[in-house]
């Protein structure tokens, strides 16, 4: 099972340029709970980040669990789903920002390592968790509008709670 979200702003087709990003993020699993980063807003969110030019999709992933969680990648399972977020580009005039997240399972090492956090991952206060998905849910759930539209993550990070929500209890979709 996989899954392909897409979400999307009205009146995008106006605007003339694309600007495409590209993030992998990390699913890693570990007694019926996942290994999620929160903040200093309360949500949570999947560890991963963009996809640099001299690196495959395998090497950009196990970088950003280990950055943002501390925790190594020891294996890349298979691939869970995709959510494609397009909105108008905040910095380029006439642009479309068009943000990629490919989701894969992994498998961490028990121990934990230091993070080595962006300056913004360090504003946010990031740390990583050990959390039910239905746990996740809930606290994303609970984040007022306003402050989710500073962590444009949760929306996209709660329908893909979902999607691991139902996976893990044997539902097709």
């Amino acid at each position: 099972m996989t899954f392909d979200l897409v979400q999307e702003e009205p009146e995008l087709h106006t605007l003339k340029k694309v600007f495409h990003r590209k993030a992998l993020r990390g699913i890693a699993l570990k007694e019926g709970k996942v290994l999620l980063l929160s903040n200093l807003r309360g949500d949570y969110k999947f560890p991963g980040g963009g996809l640099e030019s001299f690196e495959t999709d395998e090497e950009a992933l196990k970088r950003e669990v280990k950055e943002e969680t501390g925790y190594e990648v020891k294996a890349v399972g298979r691939f869970f789903g995709r959510a494609l977020e397009r909105k108008k580009d905040a910095f380029q005039e006439d642009t479309v920002f068009e943000m990629e997240s490919l989701y894969y399972f992994c498998e961490v090492e028990e121990e934990k390592g230091a993070q080595h956090l962006d300056d913004y991952e360090r504003a946010l206060g990031f740390r990583p968790h050990w959390v039910t998905p239905e746990e996740a849910m809930e606290k994303n759930l609970l984040v007022p509008q306003e402050e989710s539209a500073h962590n444009l993550w949760v929306k996209r990070e709660t329908a893909v709670l979902k999607h691991l929500f139902l996976y893990l209890k044997g539902v097709e979709l």
